[in-house]
């Protein structure tokens, strides 16, 4: 079985998302869907989820670099973020599995 949640995203600003609106962002599997998201976040941190946010980043073209085989495109990375929100009353501690 594939894993469905990579990682959660930390920045400032899914770190004030979940104090202030008890939303968490995780980098999720490509193909996974919000029913499959919702499902995974339930069973690993046992909480209620209420809602599912998901959007695609990356696949653009990220850099040009200038070589002496000639000019060579790059393209950035494709990934998913998930922005779950939970239940009032719950949260989940991001920092207790280090």
């Amino acid at each position: 079985m594939k894993a469905i949640i990579k990682k959660p995203v930390i920045t400032e600003k899914a770190t004030g998302q979940s104090e202030k609106a008890n939303r968490f962002s995780f980098v999720v599997d490509r193909a996974a869907n919000k029913l499959e998201i919702k499902d995974a976040v339930e069973k690993l941190y046992g909480v209620q989820v209420t809602e599912v946010r998901t959007m695609n980043y990356g696949g653009g073209k990220s850099s040009v670099k200038y070589t002496n085989r000639g000019v060579v495109e790059q393209r950035s990375k494709q990934w998913k973020k998930a922005v779950v929100t939970v239940a009032d009353g719950e949260t989940i501690d991001l920092f207790s599995n280090f």
